[in-house]
């Protein structure tokens, strides 16, 4: 159902709020080819109103011809910044940078960032942000979890599906997103309310099992069938079952790259307001599927790149897999159960 401008113009105000933007800073409203117009033109609104000196940059869309999925995250890392200097200067030389056109896993993301550019990350159709607006409570929740998985020497998963999964923590930080960007040098999303991190390499090990009704991602598609993934020393080394499986093989196979079935970050979600069924709901090429990837209590693992946390694994294959039902605990103890968040006060 579509919305309104203005209610968008005032989602965006609560937003860049929460972004602390002042009146004076520049901001820089990152595009391409395949932005969401209105998302953009009412940013620029916002902006204006609450004093932002703003800039529109246009870049041209980059991988289509080598990218099977024509979702953004279906080919990662490679963007038209790699050869435009002025751009990235001026990106870096930016306040705040509301990103259309998804940066992430670039290397002149990482660049920006260390500029002290806040960054914030708006993809998703005008109706799914204005449904998931962050809070100040959306950030407070993240920002406990991400207290006690800083903490963390292990993980964790079981399922009744046959999830049985552990991995080591500490050798990288933690991912911690709320929906917005309010301190230099920090790269959010909107919407999404998620922590995650990344396995100790070599680490992971046991087996994932994707149920019947769970999310692939990019693919935008709940499993059919059970598929198995056994994984060993930090590697999916095999990907078991049928259609679903199947696909899944085949997809990773074109980028002919080991990396990609390195696992990458693990987590779960905590966005009360997000759900596992709104991938049903949308036409496949309208949305990335934040939904599935912040809903609250699901255990969140990707694979492929981790460039994100500062590592060296830079490879354009990133599949995110959101899990229902599962039970996760770090060091033993447990932060969801059965895929429902266990509350501080109940542990």
């Amino acid at each position: 159902m579509a919305v309104s401008d203005s209610d968008l113009v005032k989602g965006w105000q609560q937003v860049l709020s929460l972004c602390q933007l002042k009146a004076g800073e520049q901001v820089t409203i990152l595009t391409s080819t395949d932005s969401h117009p209105q998302v953009v033109n009412t940013c620029e609104i916002a902006c204006g109103l609450l004093g932002g000196i703003v800039t529109r940059l246009v870049l041209p869309p980059m991988n289509g011809e080598k990218a099977l999925s024509p979702d953004k995250s279906g080919y990662v890392g490679k963007t038209a910044l790699d050869t435009n200097i002025v751009a990235l200067n001026a990106l870096k030389s930016s306040d705040l940078i509301i990103d259309t056109m998804l940066l992430l896993f670039s290397p002149e993301q990482e660049e920006i960032l260390k500029a002290n550019t806040r960054m914030l990350l708006a993809v998703e159709p005008p109706e799914i942000l204005l449904r998931l607006l962050p809070t100040l409570a959306d950030k407070q929740r993240a920002l406990a979890a991400t207290k006690r998985l800083q903490q963390a020497k292990s993980m964790t998963v079981t399922s009744a599906a046959g999830t049985d999964f552990s991995c080591k923590l500490g050798d990288y930080p933690v991912l911690t997103q709320h929906g917005f960007s309010d301190v230099p040098g920090k790269w959010d999303h909107w919407p999404s309310c998620f922590i995650a991190s990344w396995p100790n390499e070599g680490s992971c090990n046991g087996k994932i099992v994707i149920d019947s009704g769970d999310i692939l991602l990019p693919f935008k598609r709940y499993a059919r069938d059970p598929v198995t993934l056994i994984i060993e020393e930090g590697y999916i080394r095999r990907i078991e079952g049928g259609f679903d499986a199947e696909f899944m093989r085949d997809f990773m196979q074109s980028f002919n790259d080991p990396e990609a079935y390195a696992m990458a970050h693990v987590g779960w979600g905590l966005m009360t307001r997000a759900h596992w069924s709104t991938l049903g709901l949308y036409d496949r090429q309208s949305t990335i599927g934040m939904d599935a990837r912040a809903f609250a209590g699901n255990f969140l693992f990707s694979s492929g790149p981790n460039t994100e946390a500062g590592g060296t694994r830079d490879t354009p294959c990133h599949l995110d897999i959101p899990l229902r039902n599962c039970s996760l605990s770090l060091d033993g103890e447990p932060m969801t159960i059965n895929g429902k968040v266990i509350a501080e006060d109940q542990r």
